[in-house]
């Protein structure tokens, strides 16, 4: 309880708090905003799609069925070359982000198209006899309309990513993962390792409960 307290009072607690949100907005940001392009891709590009295109979506399918199921803690030591290539650093902040930025953008491009395939196909069918064109439907009808699942899409995906910063202190991160277990694991000290517990659980209650929102009233538009 004494060292817990030092934590607090230092503003050790507070500054993994505030980095464990950082990495996961910024991460959110970067993979969210690319995932959400290929996983639109992957539903017009689909057969049967908007625009269907063979070639392009076997590249892209292949491409997330790649990456998605590494699990991170691997895929933090096999993108080491390739971050440091990017970033100029193999290990750290820089380091993490990518790799975060890069597990986030595969995993959201997933999320996206299944929940853009949830759009029934009579409503984009309308749209085209309407002589709305293939972008003007992609952004007119279906994104809106299957705006709502891919905000809980998005809500699930940052609560993974919240999972995924207890691997920072692999490569020299930091975080309340890592602070749990450096100080609370390591040192044998539970008052540690579940204040930690608690908080994100507190942050990932807080995420879904506004997912739940936004996505609600979407959803009854």
């Amino acid at each position: 309880m004494n060292q817990l307290m030092e934590l607090v009072e230092n503003g050790m607690l507070w500054a993994a708090i505030l980095k464990t949100l950082q990495y996961v907005t910024i991460a959110m940001l970067i993979g969210g905003g690319l995932g959400t392009v290929i996983g639109v891709l992957l539903t017009v590009t689909r057969a049967g799609g908007i625009l269907a295109n063979k070639p392009s979506y076997f590249v892209l399918n292949f491409l997330v069925n790649f990456f998605r199921p590494i699990p991170f803690v691997i895929l933090l030591g096999a993108l080491q070359p390739l971050a440091r290539a990017v970033t100029g650093k193999g290990i750290g902040d820089p380091a993490l982000l990518f790799v975060l930025s890069f597990a986030v953008t595969f995993g959201i491009a997933r999320l996206v198209e299944q929940n853009l395939l949830t759009v029934p196909p009579g409503v984009i069918e309308a749209a085209r006899a309407m002589g709305a064109g293939p972008l003007r439907t992609i952004f007119t009808v279906l994104i809106p309309e299957g705006l709502g699942p891919v905000v809980l899409g998005y809500t699930f995906a940052f609560i993974a990513v919240v999972d995924m910063t207890a691997m920072a202190g692999v490569i020299g991160g930091g975080g309340l993962g890592n602070l749990a277990l450096q100080y609370g694991y390591r040192q044998f000290n539970p008052w540690i390792t579940w204040s930690a517990v608690l908080i994100i659980i507190v942050i990932v209650q807080l995420v879904q409960l506004l997912g739940n929102t936004i996505a609600r009233k979407l959803l009854r538009r």
